[in-house]
């Protein structure tokens, strides 16, 4: 049996149900039933709980062969790095209080630096105490940048006729759909076959711009001349706390889009084809789309 946390976003979902095709029983976890209810239909138990809470994780891994870890997201957090730490360490308590064998952690890219890299550097901070773990296998996954964050600029496309963001537009940097990050993560939990500490990059097709892919995207929807604006920080601070989010969390993702900038946040293992992943923001934009016609 296999645990999955946060079994009802984009990349859990897919894990647990890759997971269950392949004949593995899940256990799927999160926040809300309801959510979680499709995977129930297809043959996961549900847990639903407090991802703070070491104890309802350690019930919840109990008799995992292992288990598929992150830290959610928090849009509405004053406090994310706080949040980070606590529900890291929360995981790592349930982990060790649990005996478990093998874990799957999502990552990023540029977690090897332990600050000055947004909410990057929580993720640092809990590989740190993955290691610390004694006896358990553990892969810890580096993707890119989520060709699903684009979902977040449709409006700006739709109301405002640009894409735009933080980013520099002619910034190269690794681009990936989270189906290529959840094939992985299924994968090698169904496989068993990593030991120790791995840490596997996973790069997409090939560097991308934001440039290129508002091109890219501009062109699928019937806007060829579509362009991306790049927004000064304190602009982007502000844009992104009118949308909802805490001045906290939107002040992390301007540190994250400039360490992005300088270089910071890249590879370390250079493109290879262990880490290139095979879904290209082409064929994604079907998907951009049809939320962009839908909006």
């Amino acid at each position: 049996m296999i645990a999955v946390m946060g079994a009802s976003g984009h990349t859990g979902r897919r894990v647990a149900e890759l997971l269950l095709e392949s004949g593995e029983k899940v256990r799927a976890l999160g926040r809300s039933k309801e959510k979680l209810a499709p995977l129930e239909k297809k043959g996961a138990e549900v847990r639903t709980g407090d991802v703070q809470d070491a104890g309802f994780l350690a019930l919840a891994f109990q008799g995992a062969d292992g288990v598929f870890t992150l830290i959610p997201p928090d849009a509405r957090s004053n406090d994310y790095r706080a949040l980070q730490d606590a529900q890291g360490q929360a995981i790592a308590d349930a982990l060790r209080e649990s005996r478990i064998g093998r874990v799957v952690f999502l990552s990023s890219v540029g977690a090897d630096l332990p600050a000055g890299t947004g909410p990057i550097a929580g993720l640092h901070a809990h590989e740190k105490r993955l290691r610390e773990l004694r006896g358990v296998n553990t892969l810890i996954l580096r993707p890119g940048y989520f060709f699903e964050n684009f979902h977040e600029t449709l409006g700006l496309i739709k109301h405002q006729g640009i894409n735009g963001g933080a980013i520099a537009p002619d910034v190269a940097i690794p681009m990936v759909a989270t189906r290529d990050i959840a094939d992985a993560a299924a994968r090698a939990l169904h496989e068993r076959r990593f030991r120790g500490v791995f840490v596997q990059e996973l790069l997409g097709p090939r560097d991308l711009s934001h440039a290129e892919a508002t091109r890219i995207l501009g062109a699928r929807i019937g806007n060829p001349h579509l362009q991306y604006v790049q927004f000064p920080y304190d602009d982007f601070v502000k844009a992104l706390v009118q949308t909802g989010l805490s001045e906290n969390i939107a002040g992390l993702y301007a540190e994250m889009a400039r360490a992005l900038n300088e270089g910071k946040v890249k590879s370390l293992e250079g493109r290879r084809p262990e880490n290139t992943t095979k879904t290209r923001f082409e064929d994604f934009v079907v998907e951009l789309e049809e939320a962009y016609r839908a909006a």
